[in-house]
């Protein structure tokens, strides 16, 4: 399958697009564990960072943490520029996204104030044509509507264009489904890790691959 099987293309972020140094995610991890008087293993960081929600909750419960307060935490801790400068491009990626004529978008969980400065450090910002940053407003992945308002804003949400999008978890393939796309899954954890494969229309290991 090439990059011109599909008339425009939407991309998750955080593990597909990018992804921050492991040592800056224990770091931001530890941090948070230190105000709420918590203590996590490297492995626990990992999975709170990486990992599915299932896992995130395992690792929370066990260190008796509300999920809201660590997640309020975390987002006072994290410093935008300190994650953009943590933050690297897949190279996988930017060779794919550079073959794509058609329109681009980006759906992602990341919010603004995190995924405006990863864009512009890396200067990436023109490779998407609409950028939609999840919400309770607006949703959240497996949620199709903020799926829907990409395709909105790249004015293809008519008519009979294929559209696929492309992600490394399962909440990304559950959202191309809602909103009648093609799920391109890309494995960045080995499935072993993970404790569970996730299939989608297409599975890679990385861009190249398609």
């Amino acid at each position: 399958m090439g990059s011109d099987a599909y008339d425009f293309w939407l991309f998750d972020l955080d593990g597909t697009v990018v992804d921050v140094e492991r040592s800056y995610a224990r770091a931001v991890v530890d941090e948070v564990g230190d105000r709420l008087g918590a203590s996590f293993t490297p492995a626990d960081a990992d999975r709170l960072w990486w990992g599915a929600g299932g896992a995130r909750r395992e690792v929370l419960d066990g260190a008796s943490l509300d999920s809201e307060r660590f997640w309020e935490t975390f987002h006072e801790v994290e410093d935008p520029i300190a994650r953009a400068e943590s933050t690297f491009v897949y190279d996988d990626a930017a060779r794919f996204l550079s073959s794509l004529d058609g329109p681009v978008g980006l759906v992602t969980h990341c919010q603004a104030y995190l995924t405006d400065p990863v864009l512009s450090y890396h200067d990436i910002r023109d490779w998407f044509d609409a950028v939609v940053c999840c919400s309770d407003e607006t949703g959240w992945k497996p949620d199709p509507t903020p799926v829907e308002l990409a395709m909105n804003d790249l004015a293809v949400g008519f008519g009979n264009r294929s559209g696929a999008l492309a992600g490394d978890s399962p909440s990304d393939v559950g959202a191309a489904w809602n909103a009648g796309l093609a799920a391109v899954h890309v494995e960045r954890t080995d499935p072993h890790e993970r404790g569970h494969c996730v299939l989608g229309d297409h599975r890679v290991g990385a861009f190249d691959e398609l």
